[in-house]
């Protein structure tokens, strides 16, 4: 019987063998002010025929009996069933009392003992990983190489990523990665000399999704610079990319990049692809909890952060094997000198794709936008109580929504969920827009979906009408009055494109809880719907739409 199915059916036990509250469970009953604790003690003694034990300085009681029987006792104030309380999963792997960021992320804080997740599959593309590491041989799903040759790591780079995603728990051997589910599919898209294509990046990108991928670990990136073009480094490519990912069904993670690879430090702006729709972009954090110098800014694309220093994981035994007087073979105290110890938002990345697989290893059914607001809603504010003296209250362009909480997201699941987008990707017009084709003999088509503020703000349909058509389309949004809908010309391209405004034909003409809008089409084509989120707001705002054709 493996590890993952003892601890599923040691679970199962002590589930079992928890008493019910009906039948003499362990009660904690509080007193009336002025109640004589001795005088009740007895009184309940007699009353259930059961010792009962005075606690003392608490002005309370405790005894093994039925609720009812306690709380109809004159001088009891409130009853309760004793709540049992549980130390975390702490894993018991070597080096894994030397995992500072896991006590940081609370990263197994939501399990007693780890439980029998479904097995979620995560790509890691990066330099490659060490396919023959004991922490990682049996987690490898798959693997090859983009750039010729072998998928084994020659740098060191993929193989701390994959360590903390990945390792092998509870194998009394090296560290524990964060994700006990995860299967690694490994693609390997830096060059010999270094240098990552965007091209085997896609390539990468769209072999992993092709073969199942559920999380997108990119801890590499390309420098975004909006106010300077020439050395922007935007691809329409990798967005098309990261848009075939998430369409089908896959949690895109990418690092926010260091400033290191920029013009200044700090620099004020996200990589790419962090800076891309539907990606979750992570920065670093200190193990005193500010801000790092080398991890780049953004107010709009760094949506979370997660330590990004003395991060100790997993390492190519062969390079390690170049210092034979250290002791952790395999493993970072042992790294070439340029990852010793690691740091870079590149390490914090996969700490957030760890809590993906977490949360969709428990909740397989989970989309992707949900995903990336349970991650995010659920992070801890990260201000001057927690060591990031320059962070702001609330979202800030350190830290994004704040510090990973694995815990926190998990726990999140219980709650009432982030609403679900059937229709992303559909973030411009052309072909990035939903086409919304009509049942044959149908006039009316109905659309159910969600917008976010800082990572969905567009949602764009294309509707086809016929000249002199009429259209007539509403919109309802569930708690918000800060959506807009608008109408484009069959031509628009770009929905953000502010030289080309002119083709936008119709803005919704009220602004309230329902937004509505007609029109009489002068042309056949496809026109788009575009539906905006105007102002920043806490969640996620679901919307209901309806699209009406007449002639």
């Amino acid at each position: 019987m493996s590890w993952r199915a003892r601890l599923g059916l040691l679970g199962a036990v002590a589930a079992l063998a928890l008493p019910g509250p009906a039948f003499g469970a362990r009660l904690h009953a509080g007193l009336d002010p002025g109640a004589d604790p001795k005088g009740v003690a007895a009184a309940v003694e007699r009353a259930t025929g059961q010792p009962v034990t005075v606690l003392d300085g608490l002005r309370a009681i405790a005894v093994d009996a039925r609720p009812a029987e306690v709380r109809r006792t004159p001088g009891v104030a409130w009853v309760e069933q004793d709540v049992v309380r549980r130390l975390a999963f702490t894993p018991s792997d070597p080096l894994a009392a030397r995992q500072w960021y896991t006590a940081a992320t609370r990263a197994y804080d939501a399990w007693d003992t780890l439980p029998p997740l479904a097995p979620v599959r995560v790509a890691v593309i990066d330099s490659g990983i060490d396919l023959s590491h004991p922490d990682l041989a049996p987690r490898i799903a798959a693997a090859r190489s983009f750039v010729g040759g072998s998928p084994q790591d020659t740098r060191g780079h993929g193989t701390i990523v994959a360590g903390i995603i990945a390792a092998e728990p509870e194998n009394s051997t090296g560290i524990a990665g964060l994700a006990p589910g995860a299967e690694l599919l490994v693609a390997k898209v830096v060059a010999d000399n270094g240098t990552i294509s965007v091209e085997a990046e896609a390539r990468a990108i769209h072999w992993a999704v092709d073969r199942g991928a559920r999380v997108l670990n990119i801890s590499l990136g390309g420098l975004r610079d909006p106010s300077d073009p020439s050395r922007d480094t935007y691809s329409r490519l990798e967005q098309q990319a990261i848009a075939y990912a998430v369409r089908h069904g896959a949690v895109v993670v990418a690092a926010v990049g260091n400033a290191d690879q920029a013009p200044r430090t700090p620099w004020r702006f996200a990589s790419y692809p962090a800076a891309l729709p539907h990606v979750i972009g992570v920065s670093a954090l200190a193990r005193s909890g500010a801000s790092p110098e080398f991890s780049n800014r953004d107010a709009v694309y760094n949506d979370v952060a997660a330590p990004g220093e003395e991060i100790l994981s997993t390492f190519p035994r062969k390079l390690t094997g170049d210092r034979l007087e250290c002791s952790e073979q395999g493993y970072t105290p042992c790294a070439t000198d340029a990852f010793r110890p690691p740091e870079g938002t590149s390490f914090a990345a996969p700490q957030v794709t760890a809590a993906a697989a977490d949360l969709l290893g428990v909740r397989p059914s989970l989309r992707p936008e949900q995903v990336i607001a349970l991650i995010e809603r659920n992070a801890d504010d990260a201000t001057s109580s927690s060591g990031c003296h320059r962070c702001d209250a609330g979202r800030d362009r350190f830290t994004g929504w704040g510090e990973l909480d694995i815990a926190a997201a998990i726990g999140a699941l219980d709650q009432p969920l982030p609403p679900r987008d059937a229709y992303e990707p559909n973030d411009d017009a052309g072909g990035d827009a939903y086409r919304l084709y009509f049942p044959a003999g149908a006039k009316a088509r109905f659309v159910r979906a969600s917008t976010d503020f800082w990572d969905d703000q567009d949602d764009v349909y294309s509707v086809h009408l016929r000249r002199e058509q009429k259209l007539f389309v509403s919109l309802v949004p569930a708690d918000s009055s800060n959506v807009v809908l608008a109408l484009w010309r069959p031509s628009t391209v770009s929905v953000t494109d502010l030289a080309r405004q002119d083709l936008r034909i119709r803005l919704s003409n009220r602004h309230g809880r329902r937004e509505r809008l007609a029109y009489t089409a002068v042309q056949d084509g496809w026109y788009h719907l575009q539906v905006r989120l105007t102002a920043p707001t806490y969640d996620p705002v679901a919307y209901r739409l309806s699209i009406v054709r007449v002639r």
